[in-house]
C-alpha cells in the first residue's frame, strides 16, 4: 500500500524548483564527493569542527547548483540539459572519485587525443556499474517527473527567490569560513578540478581556447638555417635511436637507488645515467610535443608547437634520414613531416594481441629497418622509438611473462581493486620489460659497424600508483607529486661514436648528477648529431655546459 502511495505521489507534478532541488542534491552527493573529501584533508580543522566545515561547503557546493540551474533549467529544456549533465558529472566523477584526477585543460586534451585501445584499457566493471547505476538510473528517473505548469511571471518569482536564498547562503556561509576557504582555495588551485560537473565545462573551454589544434593555421617554418658541419669528415657517418619511453618514473629505475632490481640487463652495459630529470608535463600529450619543440616547459605554447616545425625538421633538413616507428597512440603532430615505419603483418601477428602490441615489435621492426639499408649507404639516420612503455592501468598487458619478476602482481585494469603492494608489482614488472626493449636496442646498435651509433631513452612523464591517493597521470604540473614529473634519462655510446668524439662522453658523464628537463633535449640532439643553428639555445645544450 506504502509503496502504491508512493509510485502515485511519483506521477503527479512537481513544481521545477523541486526538481532543480532533487538535481542539485544529486550533484552534491555523489558526484562531488572527491571534492570534499579533499576539503576534509586540507581543512586546518578536526574532529567536529573539521565535520561543520565540510557540511558548510556541501550547503555552499549545493547553493552554487541551485543559482546555476535555475539560470540554466527551464520546463521546457529542463530535461535535455540535465541529460547532458549528469552524463559529463558523472564521467567526470568516475575519474577524480577513482582516480584522484583532477580534471583540466590538459586532461581534456589527453582525452580528445587518446586512441580506442587506450580508452579500452579504462573499461571496467566498477565503471559499468558507475555509469548504470549513477547515471543510467538518475537519467530514467528524473526523466519520469512531471514538471508542473505555471504561468511565467510565478515561475519568475519563484527561480528570483530561489536565486536570493542560494546567494544568501553562500555569503553567509562563505564569511564564516572565509579565511579558511580563502586560504585552502589559494593554496590549493586545483581543487576546481574536482568540482563536476564544472571542471569539464571549464575545462573543455579552455581547451578549446588555448590547446586545440588549429588545422588552418600555415605551418611556421623554424631553424630554416639548420646545417651539418661535421667535425671529423673522416669519420664514419651517425646513427641516433631515440627512444621514447611512456609512463616510466625515475623512482622506479634500480639504476637510480630503487631497492628493487628492475635494470638487471641495462646495469650491465655502460651506460650513462641522468638522475635528476624533469618532465615538460605529466601527460603523453603535453610532454612529446613540448621535448621536440625547442621551446623551455615555463613558456610552452601548445599551439604554437603544433603547426611549427620541431627538432626532427631541423635534423632532416640538415641531412639526416629521420624515421619515427610508433607502438604507442601517436606521435601528437611531432613525427608528421619526417618519415614513419610500418610494422608488416607479420610481426603484428607475433607481438599483437587484442589491437595492442609489446614493445618487442620495436626490436624487430629496427631489425627489419636495419636490413632494408644498403651496404653502401652513408646517409646519417636518426630513429625515434616511440614505447607503450608502462602506460596504465592494465600495467599487465605491459609485459610478458619472461619479465614479470614480481609475484603477485595485479591482473586487471581495475587497479583500485588490487592491493598495493600487488599494483607496485604489476607496474615493476613493466619497468623489468622496458629493461629488456632497452638492452636490445643497444645490442643492435653495436652490430651496425659502418656506423658511429648512440642512444638516447627518456620518458615522456612518470606515473602515480597509489601515492597521495592518486593514480596514473596528468595532474596540473605545479602540484604534481615527484611520480609524474621525475623521469628516468639514459645514453649510451659506440666504441666508433667514442673514438671520433670522446668528449661527448666525457662531458655528459660529468652531468649525470646536476638537474635537467626535457627541455635539453632540443639543443643537445642537435649538437650530438653535429648541426648548427641560430635557434639553438646554449644554456640548454648538455655540451655546452663543459665547454664553458
Amino acid at each position: 500500500m506504502q509503496f502504491q502511495t508512493i509510485l502515485s505521489r511519483l506521477k503527479q507534478p512537481i513544481h521545477l524548483q523541486w526538481f532543480i532541488f532533487l538535481f542539485s542534491c544529486w550533484m552534491v552527493v555523489p558526484f562531488n564527493l572527491a571534492f570534499l573529501n579533499k576539503l576534509a584533508q586540507f581543512t586546518p580543522y578536526s574532529g567536529v569542527a573539521a565535520w561543520l566545515f565540510v557540511l558548510a561547503m556541501s550547503l555552499v557546493l549545493l547553493a552554487y547548483f541551485m543559482l546555476v540551474f535555475n539560470l540554466l533549467l527551464w520546463r521546457s529544456v529542463a530535461k535535455p540539459i540535465l541529460f547532458i549533465l549528469l552524463f559529463l558529472a558523472g564521467g567526470s566523477a568516475y575519474f577524480t572519485n577513482t582516480f584522484g584526477v583532477s580534471i583540466d585543460a590538459y586532461q581534456i586534451q589527453n582525452a580528445f587525443e587518446t586512441d580506442w585501445r587506450e580508452v579500452l584499457d579504462l573499461m571496467t566493471l566498477k565503471m559499468g556499474l558507475w555509469f548504470v547505476s549513477l547515471i543510467v538510473l538518475p537519467i530514467i528517473f528524473f526523466c519520469s517527473l512531471k514538471i508542473k505548469k505555471q504561468p511565467m511571471i510565478q515561475m519568475l518569482w519563484q527561480k528570483l527567490a530561489m536565486m536570493l536564498m542560494s546567494l544568501l547562503l553562500i555569503a553567509g556561509l562563505a564569511f564564516v569560513y572565509y579565511v579558511d576557504l580563502a586560504a585552502t582555495l589559494r593554496e590549493h588551485r586545483d581543487l576546481k578540478g574536482y568540482i563536476s560537473p564544472q571542471n569539464v565545462i571549464a575545462s573543455t573551454w579552455s581547451y578549446y581556447k588555448k590547446l586545440a589544434p588549429k588545422k588552418h593555421l600555415a605551418l611556421v617554418k623554424y631553424g630554416e638555417d639548420a646545417k651539418r658541419v661535421a667535425k671529423n669528415t673522416q669519420a664514419l657517418p651517425k646513427l641516433m635511436v631515440l627512444v621514447v619511453g611512456e609512463t616510466a618514473r625515475a623512482e622506479s629505475f634500480s639504476l637510480n637507488g630503487y631497492v628493487r632490481n628492475t635494470n638487471p640487463e641495462l646495469a650491465k652495459l655502460p651506460m650513462i645515467n641522468f638522475s635528476q630529470v624533469s618532465s615538460c608535463g605529466t601527460a603523453t600529450a603535453v610532454s612529446l610535443p613540448c621535448m621536440f619543440s625547442g621551446m623551455q616547459r615555463e613558456s610552452y605554447d601548445a599551439q604554437l608547437a603544433n603547426h611549427r616545425e620541431n627538432v626532427l625538421d631541423l635534423l632532416q633538413r640538415a641531412g639526416y634520414k629521420v624515421t619515427w616507428m610508433d607502438n604507442n597512440s601517436g606521435c601528437k603532430g611531432v613525427c608528421e613531416r619526417v618519415g614513419n615505419y610500418q610494422f608488416s603483418p607479420e610481426l603484428k601477428q607475433k607481438w599483437c594481441q587484442d589491437n595492442e602490441c609489446y614493445d618487442e615489435i620495436l626490436i624487430d621492426g629496427l631489425k627489419d629497418y636495419f636490413t632494408q639499408i644498403p651496404a653502401n649507404d652513408t646517409t646519417p639516420r636518426v630513429i625515434v622509438l616511440h614505447q607503450m612503455g608502462s602506460h596504465g592501468p592494465a600495467y599487465y598487458k605491459r609485459s610478458t611473462a619472461a619479465y614479470q619478476h614480481f609475484k603477485p602482481f595485479c591482473t586487471t585494469n581495475a587497479i583500485q581493486g588490487c592491493s598495493q603492494q600487488d599494483l607496485v608489482n604489476v607496474y615493476d614488472n613493466s619497468i623489468v620489460y622496458t629493461d629488456h626493449v632497452l638492452a636490445q636496442v643497444i645490442q643492435l646498435l653495436q652490430q651496425q659497424s659502418h656506423y658511429q651509433t648512440a642512444f638516447w631513452y627518456l620518458s615522456d612523464h612518470g606515473e602515480s600508483t597509489g601515492e597521495h591517493g592518486l593514480y596514473l597521470h596528468g595532474a596540473p604540473y605545479v602540484f604534481a607529486p615527484s611520480q609524474q614529473t621525475h623521469i628516468p634519462m639514459l645514453m649510451w655510446f659506440s666504441e666508433q661514436w667514442q673514438q671520433a668524439q670522446p668528449q661527448h662522453t666525457t662531458c655528459l658523464s660529468q652531468q649525470k648528477n646536476r638537474k635537467m628537463s626535457q627541455d635539453d633535449l632540443f639543443s643537445t640532439l642537435l649538437s650530438l648529431m653535429d648541426v648548427e643553428s641560430q635557434v639553438k639555445h646554449a644554456d640548454l645544450d648538455l655540451l655546452q655546459h663543459c665547454a664553458r
